[in-house]
């Protein structure tokens, strides 16, 4: 994972004057100010791209550095501790955060950190907008104060499928011929993920208090097939236990509703590829708008479905 985020080909400081990274940090992704040490002058390293709305930064002070800020006002930070430690302040509580361990931090929330000399983080910069403009897209209700994540802390490896994404996201930030509109999806696919994989006071869309049935539990996969519609979250939507899902999808789907998911997604990337009135002009693109980040499997599962690569269906079309 640590070398997975960012590379050299990413660089802009080396073994710099601290203070000189921290102002690159605060034009580019966040108002802070640093303490350092009275003795000595450790040495920093910054590499940083940026990604549409996102910024991505891979930081280290090279010494024992306090990291202050009132508030981050419009942008949200994720930040994962690559290597060293990381002690968390706020009000009484504190927290020791370790290598592989997520740290979220909402606009309003005072920074308060103490990097240990050996510590290097990710980050990585959400602006307040995009989250919004996610709910917005989605028709989620959020508070008029905006979205707010319920929990600061996780560890990375917990959070299903995230770690991928971000290492394909860092991966696209760093290609020659990277383009925007692949960018912006990866953008939308990120602010997506933490909003269905995190708590947050964000309420989605319900299906309704009425006896929900396996149709009107398909139609809502069906409205929102682009979005990562996991196990659990389907049950706290239809209101019963996650035993009481599968069951109703065993009788009438005969299958699980993971894999019903990925079968509906499958089927309606096939009738894109397949609808000559239907523009696609990147398989990439089209399989991210579906939430299918690791491109090899994707290709897999399309194959073992309809006994053809994407890119024959696409190839046959009339």
């Amino acid at each position: 994972m640590d070398s997975s985020l960012l590379s050299h080909r990413s660089r802009v400081f080396e073994r710099a004057d601290p203070y000189a990274v921290s102002t690159y940090v605060n034009q580019h992704v966040g108002q802070h100010h640093i303490r350092l040490p009275r003795k000595g002058l450790p040495e920093a390293s910054l590499d940083h791209r940026k990604f549409a709305s996102l910024d991505l930064c891979r930081i280290s002070y090279g010494g024992e550095v306090r990291v202050l800020s009132h508030a981050l006002e419009s942008v949200f930070h994720l930040q994962i501790l690559l290597q060293g430690h990381c002690m968390w302040r706020r009000g009484r509580a504190e927290r020791l955060l370790g290598p592989g361990e997520l740290l979220l931090i909402n606009p309003d929330e005072p920074v308060d950190l103490a990097y240990s000399a050996d510590c290097e983080k990710f980050i990585l910069k959400l602006p307040a907008r995009l989250l919004d403009a996610v709910c917005d897209e989605q028709r989620w209700q959020r508070p008029s104060e905006g979205v707010r994540f319920i929990h600061s802390h996780y560890q990375l490896l917990a959070l299903e499928g995230f770690a991928g994404l971000l290492t394909m996201v860092c991966h696209e930030a760093e290609a020659f011929d990277s383009l925007q509109r692949v960018q912006e999806h990866y953008s939308q696919i990120v602010a997506s993920k933490l909003l269905t994989l995190l708590q947050t006071n964000v309420s989605r869309e319900s299906l309704g208090s009425q006896a929900v049935t396996f149709e009107r539990i398909a139609e809502y996969i069906e409205r929102n097939l682009k979005q990562d519609i996991g196990s659990e979250q389907l049950a706290r939507q239809a209101s019963m236990s996650l035993r009481s899902l599968y069951g109703l999808f065993e009788r009438h789907a005969g299958t699980t509703p993971k894999h019903y998911i990925r079968q509906q997604k499958l089927e309606r990337i096939h009738r894109s590829l397949s609808d000559p009135d239907c523009s696609v002009r990147n398989i990439t693109e089209l399989a991210l708008e579906y939430g299918f980040v690791h491109l090899g499997r994707f290709s897999e599962s399309y194959k073992a479905l309809f006994g053809e690569l994407p890119s024959d269906t696409l190839k046959r079309r009339p």
